[in-house]
């Protein structure tokens, strides 16, 4: 009976340990690259945006300059994922459409 439990036993552990190893090449892939030559998003190079109202060209040129891949706007009552994307740019809003906030994700 001894010998049949550290069968299992034996079979369940390596069966656990054989889902935890990947055989994919993604997480061999080169991290996507930006036209400014960075994979991530810098806020801190967007913060001149703080104090001005949305428009599509502060977007765009707080996207540039931060490096981001994306970029967005978000309003006090949007509705977010709560994924983290270290390539998008996220430009937070008053009810007025002025920007109060830069953080990337």
């Amino acid at each position: 009976m001894p010998w049949k439990l550290a069968s299992l036993g034996t079979l369940l552990a390596a069966t656990l340990l054989a889902g935890c190893s990947s055989t994919s090449t993604e997480s061999a892939k080169d991290p996507v690259v930006t036209d400014t030559g960075h994979s991530r998003c810098e806020a801190k190079a967007a913060e001149f945006t703080i104090g001005k109202k949305a428009s599509p060209e502060l977007l765009e040129q707080a996207r540039t300059r931060a490096g981001a891949q994306n970029a967005r706007f978000l309003k006090p009552d949007d509705m977010v994922t709560l994924e983290y994307r270290s390539d998008r740019l996220n430009l937070n809003t008053d009810n007025n459409l002025v920007v109060t906030r830069v953080n990337c994700g």
